[in-house]
């Protein structure tokens, strides 16, 4: 059928990543398809006997009305068929997504204001991005510390809401090497369209060895500071003039801060790790306290290189 041709879907859709993508698209397929149909039907039907059965005169009077009774069974029950047939189909590809594996590599994401943490169970965690093997199960546990969040990965056409206080799972098997975009699909504030991450399709080989090595391996404090705000802080913060939700970090080092209340305080090591693990300790004055804690996702290492690139940016 046409409507599952890799073609429609290259068309319509982004490349699908995983066979249950392949699925849906299929089904979108056949619906776009018996609408467009209907349509051309109802619509054309409407518009050719407007004109077809038009008064010619003044003085023509319509004939009496009459009705087909097999025409009329039809017409419902044709309609009929085709929503049950979505019906089941929709409710079989659901069930198929809302079926957690029971084998499978588990990863816990937590969401907050805005950016996602990726969990493995063997304790590595990163930022911004994630790596699964290809032809694996992968399973997703989810939480947010804030508001409500969506995980959405349009190549794999499936989402789920990631609340505060709970948790929440997606699964997904993919079946291409790639890296899939990720947004948060729930509107959860000024920088919603910013909450940004990629997942990575790799070979077995190249997940086992990105899930051994140091990502930060070779780097300064400051390019790992560089690296952590890439992936976590350039939403809210800048290092231009620009400004956005949170205080700007270029130039602040050492200098005194004006807070609101009217207190300052001095740029240094203590108040920006205090800043980290405790935002709302210290108000920037001119920001809101919109900043959530890092606290327990930040390493030494990571927190270190954070202050020591805040210090590089004079």
């Amino acid at each position: 059928m046409f409507f599952s041709s890799p073609a429609y879907a290259s068309t319509f859709m982004p490349p699908a990543g995983t066979a249950i993508a392949q699925q849906v698209d299929t089904l979108y397929g056949f619906l776009v398809a018996i609408s467009f149909i209907s349509c051309v039907l109802v619509i054309g039907g409407f518009v050719y006997f407007s004109f077809k059965y038009r008064r010619q005169s003044e003085n023509e009077k319509g004939g009496g009305l009459s009705h087909h009774n097999l025409l009329e069974f039809l017409w419902s029950f044709i309609p009929f068929v085709l929503f049950m047939v979505a019906f089941v189909w929709g409710w079989i590809v659901y069930s198929h997504l809302r079926s957690m594996p029971k084998d499978g590599l588990e990863i816990a994401i937590q969401a907050q204001k805005w950016n996602w943490t990726f969990v493995y169970k063997s304790g590595k965690s990163s930022s911004g991005e994630f790596y699964v093997p290809i032809d694996q199960d992968v399973k997703m546990v989810m939480t947010s510390k804030d508001v409500i969040h969506s995980f959405y990965v349009p190549a794999f056409r499936n989402k789920q809401d990631v609340v505060p206080g709970r948790y929440t799972t997606l699964w997904f098997h993919p079946n291409k090497i790639g890296d899939y975009q990720i947004f948060c699909a729930e509107y959860c504030g000024d920088q919603h369209s910013g909450m940004l991450a990629k997942v990575h399709v790799v070979s077995r080989q190249k997940y086992e060895e990105w899930l051994a090595n140091d990502e930060f391996k070779g780097l300064s404090l400051e390019q790992v500071g560089q690296k952590v705000y890439t992936s976590r802080c350039m939403v809210c913060h800048n290092t231009t003039d620009e400004k956005k939700i949170g205080p700007g970090w270029k130039g602040i080092w050492g200098k005194e801060e004006a807070l609101e209340g009217g207190s300052t305080v001095k740029v240094d090591e203590n108040y920006l790790r205090e800043s980290i693990v405790n935002p709302n300790a210290k108000i920037v004055k001119g920001y809101p306290p919109a900043m959530t804690s890092f606290a327990g996702q930040l390493s030494e290492q990571e927190m270190l290189g954070v202050i020591e690139y805040i210090k590089s940016l004079k």
